[in-house]
């Protein structure tokens, strides 16, 4: 038997919320090969599925959000935490929605509803990272009120940050004041 959080909320097309536990790892790790429709081939899924290990449901489940549909599969969720080093800051690690649920706001619902928790666990500010491939999430950040950062280079007008996650891993950094 799955392990499940209590539901937080009931939402529209019978959907619910919860936070995420340990044993919905698999689905979510099925869902980071999935949703991209292979995109970047094996490297790809392999480079997003390494993204989300365990340790973020284990540690940081209650700062993070899963929506489920009706039938028990996974819509959405949003991976964030509480920085340990800096207490005026909650950070998204990670937000995927469905290919079918693209553009019908759940995104913006999860992260509103994370802004809402930091703020409301005292935090004044909230980070978060892209590649600076991803112009959808480049474009969603800035809707969502968060600027860009300044990196060490541009890339199309976008500051970039380097070898931000490792050798070739290059990030545009974003912050929004809550």
């Amino acid at each position: 038997m799955t392990e499940r959080t209590p539901v937080l909320e009931r939402l529209p097309g019978e959907m619910t919320l919860r936070h995420p536990t340990v044993s919905d790892h698999p689905r979510l790790l099925t869902a980071l090969a999935d949703w991209w429709g292979g995109q970047g081939g094996a490297a790809g899924v392999l480079q997003r599925q390494l993204l989300l290990p365990r340790l973020y449901l284990q540690h940081f489940a209650g700062t993070s959000y899963l929506v489920e549909r009706a039938d028990g599969s996974v819509h959405a969720f949003l991976i964030g935490f509480l920085s340990q080093s800096d207490p005026e800051t909650a950070y998204i690690h990670f937000i995927a929605v469905s290919p079918d649920g693209r553009g019908d706001g759940w995104a913006r619902g999860l992260y509103r509803r994370y802004f809402a928790m930091a703020r409301d666990l005292g935090r004044s500010r909230v980070r978060s990272i892209t590649s600076p491939a991803n112009r959808t999430s480049i474009a969603f950040h800035t809707r969502m009120g968060f600027r860009m950062e300044p990196g060490d280079r541009f890339d199309n007008d976008v500051p970039v940050h380097s070898d931000y996650d490792g050798p070739g891993l290059d990030r545009v950094s974003f912050v929004r004041d809550l």
